[in-house]
């Protein structure tokens, strides 16, 4: 008797630029390889999987789970076949008409390869084209950029946060939301700023991307009396957590191609000494602002300055020789803050005027000096 349960449809990838990829069934076969994937810390650490993981859940999953939701129109599931060899879980989960959530899971062996790219953009293709889909939504848990920069590459535009929004096990997270409509590009919707390592002729400082190492200097800078008080950003009870979590926004910046963090380090200890940034970043304008901090430990170094000069370099060279290529750079500091206007017409920015109320200090409002450097 032939068995009327609906199957996913099988989808082919058989590019000459890389290993077949395709969409099928999941099977029992497929098991040991679910759970490694599933044992994987980052698996783990990002997904709702069970832990520990066993090879029951595997195979509950494979011959229960996926097919159950196939069954029952709650989810399109389909194993990620590479060269004959499951390399994950790719999956559509209809929510109402015309929209689905979209969810995947990669092997750790198939993961930076290109794979899931090709296997996710046969799955919208099919959920698009076939199943008459308008709207995709992609969740991720807040910090997980594999993911995120995955749905990025596929034409996700990532629209915010949700507060406390995934369940995890025992834990509820943030969560990053996106979307994608049937009629969107399946390409980058904005830039990926990637942080170079910029390193200091002059000086034996480099530029380079957050870490988290870098809380306990992050701390003591930001609640150091002297550089909390003309920091409008900086809480008064500012501590670890809130340092991570600026460690994190500014890995948000970057990937939403809105701004470019970057700490400034020793090359012989590689020990945190400043930070630097350019935000509000726009691309249409080709413009963005500066601004900066020093740890109090470096205040009179000449760090600031140098660090300024080689981020105003990075932004102001042409895109094609590897920087942010933007035509016009801009920064306030406030009126009383001396030291800090010094930096800047030191690195070369020069003062265009003064700007009633346009910062906000520890004593409130204050009349800000506008500089900028042009091309």
């Amino acid at each position: 008797m032939t068995s009327t349960r609906p199957r996913p449809p099988y989808l082919l990838d058989d590019s000459p630029d890389g290993p077949v990829v395709a969409l099928r069934l999941h099977t029992v076969d497929d098991a040991d390889r679910v759970v490694e994937q599933c044992r994987d810390p980052q698996s783990v650490a990002q997904t709702a999987v069970p832990a520990p993981y066993s090879r029951e859940d595997a195979i509950t999953f494979c011959t229960q789970v996926i097919p159950g939701g196939w069954e029952d129109g709650t989810e399109w599931g389909f194993a990620v076949d590479v060269d004959g060899r499951f390399g994950g879980t790719v999956t559509l989960r209809p929510e109402r008409s015309g929209r689905a959530e979209v969810a995947y899971g990669a092997h750790p062996d198939v993961r930076g390869t290109g794979v899931m790219e090709r296997a996710l953009r046969l799955l919208l293709e099919w959920g698009f084209d076939e199943q008459g889909l308008e709207t995709v939504v992609w969740y991720a848990n807040r910090g997980n950029f594999p993911s995120r920069r995955l749905a990025w590459k596929v034409g996700v535009r990532v629209e915010g946060t949700l507060r406390r929004y995934l369940r995890q096990r025992e834990e509820t997270y943030d969560a990053w939301v996106g979307t994608l409509l049937a009629g969107d590009p399946r390409e980058p919707a904005t830039p990926w700023l990637e942080v170079p390592r910029v390193e200091s002729p002059r000086l034996p400082i480099r530029l380079r991307a957050f870490r988290e190492s870098d809380v306990p200097r992050i701390v003591e800078a930001c609640t150091d009396l002297d550089t909390s008080g003309w920091l409008s950003g900086v809480v008064a009870d500012y501590d670890e957590a809130a340092a991570y979590d600026d460690i994190l926004r500014a890995r948000e910046g970057a990937a939403a191609g809105t701004s470019l963090p970057m700490a400034v380090a020793a090359t012989d200890d590689d020990r945190l000494l400043a930070r630097v940034s350019i935000f509000d970043l726009s691309t249409v304008r080709r413009c963005g602002e500066l601004g900066y901090w020093v740890h109090p430990a470096e205040r009179g170094t000449g760090v600031a300055t140098e660090a300024v000069r080689l981020l105003l370099r990075h932004a102001l060279v042409p895109e094609e020789d590897g920087g942010l290529g933007l035509e016009r750079v801009t920064a306030h500091a406030a009126v009383a803050n001396t030291a800090s206007r010094r930096v800047l017409e030191k690195a070369g920015m020069r003062e265009l005027c003064v700007e009633s109320r346009a910062t906000r200090t520890r004593d409130g409002l204050a009349d800000a000096a506008l500089y900028e450097l042009t091309v």
